[in-house]
């Protein structure tokens, strides 16, 4: 049984394209007889219309007949140096000849100011006549057998001139009558047939899929394949959505209506003669020749890991009309059915929502005036009575979902009304065509977005979580180990993580669905550009506002007060927001409220749990304590990490020094340690304390009693750690004494029932609940109403970067589920 080859004008751009076109021709060959249809190189078409146009308006059309006949001479030029027996002679004639018929049509054109519908289709199909001239060629020269046929006598069509519709009985007739030798190769060219006048007529849109359809019935083929520059039929347009995937088997019917809602696969008139006469069609990648494509037949027998497609139209016109009497509903619907039947208008939906007195219909620009005119005619007395109320919205979009009987419609049409919500995209309406499809309609401004975000929905079964990390020190990278090693387990309780932003102080990394955590670092240090910090901030900031994204959420891993004055940006622009950084918290007041405010409006989290005591449930329990209408009565605490662990230290008898620079390498400090040693960072611990407790206070207005001098803040770090041997002595007299008094040192933070708070060093005895605290571990002890005398008492490592990391992950998580 024969197979028909079609090849698109991508397949067909360049010399090089036309000659791999001919080698996979030659290797079908080897298994079957084929018949080839073949469309213009890429272009050409598009540089005919140019022509007409340019003729008709007196333009200088000549420029574009000298552009298309070089094309064709650089394309025959190069194949004659690869294939010596091809005559290049020949081949110049023949274009020489074509472009003289393109001169005198146009001289014709340009001195009539118009072109006949004939001469345009004549000269609109020179393309594809050269195409199958220069295969016919190459293929005669490797000494082949051919055999063209010739469209305008074999396929006989009916209609519009520029928009045939083939007579599949009449051509079936014709086509069969013909004797092809049983080893030739049959050649044809698309987007071409005959009238009943034997005239040339075209096919219209996607024409040369046209033709193989029908060329695939006339002889009874086995398949149909069409080779185009994308591997198969894809989940969506991949100049939208970069990671679509292929589709390996689609029904009939489901190409029949992502064909129908815009999808620019196929045409429905092609998909006709294969579903008639059962022919499988196979969409291939010219580029790619070993992939399988798509299989298109009548019913799918295995399971497709992606069994959707998404589609859209632009440029759709809404009608909103009521009919304020509705007896004449139905008389005003059949009337508008009528004339567009008559008119051969492509209507996408018109709906009549029951017990309503509206009806909307949509349709595409171009057929505007039509409408108007039925408008006017048959409704015009209607409106001017006031029975009528015709309500016009343009520039909208329709977006489709095709899939085999979609399952929990309700659930799906709820998820994605909720993503558009959340990132401010209005759905005017929504049709259920089949139970195949649904589609909503929106403004087209919108598309891009709102289709990135169904795609998602579709994509992941489970919800997808959008993270940008900000900030690859010690607790983003641990963060990022985190999270790869319990993807497994993440994703058996449906919580799918995906990391699209990661950044540093001067470079990011960024991928719409996702960074490979395996690779990150490699693909990180790849990364050549550079940019000063409010210029990354800038660059972030672009990358959050396209808003695409389904759960989005930003965690903070810096120590940037530039980057912390950009959360209410981030929460306005629909993002959560984890933070392990102080400096928002501990900023003004009226941010602190602000904040609150705007994720309450929005829905959206505001989590810092590891603000305070680092992966210790603080936060979360001073919030539980307001909550209950309990109320604080005295706070004491241990809340530095780095700073328990160096007075631990010193009670073992080691320097002060020491225990300093063994706290930095452990990663207990803040890069340079004077932040935790200025008593800044419990000041901010506190701060933040105090104002989850309702208190109105100011970093200016926690007093703090200094470990050290002033004179040690504006020196180099190097050259601290090196001036702090001078207060070995001084500490090691301090802790001797205190043992003398069975007690120990504590730099301790305090707020009283007033909301007043201190951080000082303080001799503590063994009754005290902090005196056993030491090594890195925080404690926070909460005096209230309810927990007295015995105070609340939370304990834990509250420093290093694994715990503060799972505190974050802890957060992450909480805002997910």
């Amino acid at each position: 049984m024969i197979k028909i080859l079609k090849f698109g004008g991508t397949s067909l751009a360049n010399s090089k394209r036309i000659l791999s076109v001919s080698k996979i021709i030659e290797k079908k060959y080897k298994t079957n007889q084929i018949a080839v249809v073949l469309s213009a190189p890429a272009k050409i078409t598009n540089y005919l219309e140019k022509l007409i146009n340019f003729a008709i308006k007196q333009k200088n059309y000549k420029k574009i007949i000298l552009k298309i006949q070089n094309k064709f001479i650089k394309i025959s030029i190069k194949i004659s140096k690869k294939n010596k027996k091809i005559s290049l002679e020949k081949l110049l004639n023949v274009i020489e000849k074509e472009m003289f018929f393109l001169r005198k049509k146009t001289k014709k054109i340009y001195f009539l100011k118009k072109c006949s519908k004939i001469t345009y289709a004549k000269i609109i199909s020179k393309g594809e006549i050269l195409s199958t001239y220069i295969i016919n060629n190459i293929l005669l020269s490797k000494n082949f057998n051919t055999y063209l046929i010739n469209p305008v006598k074999k396929i006989i069509a009916q209609g519009n001139i520029l928009e045939s519709y083939v007579n599949l009985k009449s051509s079936i007739e014709k086509i069969q009558k013909i004797n092809i030798p049983s080893k030739s190769i049959i050649l044809m060219p698309g987007f071409i047939a005959g009238n009943k006048e034997k005239k040339l007529v075209l096919l219209g849109r996607n024409g040369s899929d046209y033709s193989a359809a029908i060329l695939s019935a006339c002889l009874k083929s086995k398949s149909c394949e069409i080779w185009t520059d994308v591997n198969g039929i894809l989940t969506c347009d991949p100049k939208i959505i970069s990671n679509a995937k292929v589709l390996n088997e689609i029904t009939y019917k489901n190409i029949l209506e992502l064909s129908c809602l815009g999808a620019k696969v196929l045409h429905p008139k092609s998909i006709y003669p294969l579903k008639k006469f059962n022919i499988p069609c196979y969409i291939k990648n010219t580029f790619n020749k070993n992939f399988l494509g798509t299989k298109i037949y009548k019913k799918i027998k295995k399971k497709n890991k992606y069994n959707f497609s998404i589609t859209y139209i632009d440029n759709i016109y809404m009608f909103n009309i009521k009919i304020l009497n509705e007896k004449i509903k139905y008389k005003i619907q059949k009337k508008i059915l009528k004339y567009i039947k008559k008119k051969y208008i492509s209507i996408i939906y018109l709906s009549n929502l029951i017990n309503s007195k509206l009806i909307y219909l949509y349709i595409e620009k171009k057929y505007i005036k039509y409408i108007k005119k039925i408008f006017k005619k048959n409704i015009e007395k209607s409106i001017y009575q006031s029975k009528i109320l015709i309500k016009k919205k343009k520039k909208l979009s329709i977006i489709s979902i095709v899939q085999p009987k979609i399952k929990k419609i309700k659930n799906l049409i709820k998820k994605i009304k909720n993503s558009l919500n959340h990132s401010n995209i209005k759905i005017l309406n929504i049709q259920k065509k089949s139970k195949n499809c649904i589609s909503f309609i929106l403004k087209s401004k919108n598309k891009i977005v709102a289709i990135k975000l169904i795609h998602k929905i579709m994509l992941y079964k489970n919800k997808i979580n959008e993270i940008f990390l900000l900030g690859i020190g010690g607790i983003g990278k641990t963060l990022l180990k985190q999270i790869n090693k319990e993807k497994n387990n993440l994703k058996q309780k449906k919580i799918n993580i995906k990391i699209c932003l990661i950044s540093n102080s001067n470079k990011l990394l960024f991928k719409e669905y996702g960074i490979n955590l395996n690779l990150w670092k490699k693909k990180f240090k790849k990364v050549i550009k550079k940019y000063k910090k409010i210029k990354l901030i800038k660059k972030i900031n672009k990358k959050i506002k396209k808003n695409f994204y389904i759960n989005p959420i930003i965690i903070d891993c810096t120590s940037s007060k530039k980057i912390s004055k950009q959360y209410i940006k981030y929460i306005n622009n629909n993002f959560h927001v984890i933070t392990a950084n102080k400096k928002f918290n501990t900023g003004s007041m009226k941010n602190y409220k602000k904040i609150r405010n705007i994720s309450s409006k929005k829905n959206k989290k505001f989590m810092y749990e590891t603000n305070v005591g680092a992966g210790l449930p603080v936060i979360q329990t001073i919030k539980n304590i307001v909550h209950t209408g309990d109320k604080l009565i005295l706070f004491k605490g241990i809340l530095s990490g780095s700073l328990s662990y160096i007075f631990g230290k010193l009670d073992n008898g080691m320097l002060f020094s020491k225990a300093v620079k063994k706290a930095k390498k452990k990663g207990f400090t803040e890069p340079d340690p004077r932040e935790d040693l200025s008593g800044l960072d419990v000041a901010r611990k506190l701060l933040i304390i105090a104002r989850e407790f309702g208190f109105n206070l100011e970093l200016k207005d926690i007093k703090i009693e200094k470990i050290l001098p002033k004179s040690l803040k504006n020196i180099s770090l190097e050259n601290f750690l090196i001036k702090i041997k001078k207060f070995d002595k001084y500490f090691l007299k301090k802790i001797s004494l205190c043992k003398q008094n069975k007690k120990r040192i504590r730099f301790i933070g305090t707020i009283n029932k007033h909301g007043k708070c201190k951080i000082k060093m303080s001799k503590i005895n063994k009754k005290n609940p902090l005196y056993k605290i030491k090594n890195g571990e925080n404690a926070f002890t909460f005096y209230t109403k309810y927990y007295q005398p015995i105070p609340l008492l939370i304990r834990g490592y509250g420093a290093g970067k694994k715990v503060t990391a799972s505190g974050v992950f802890s957060d992450l998580l909480k805002s997910i589920l």
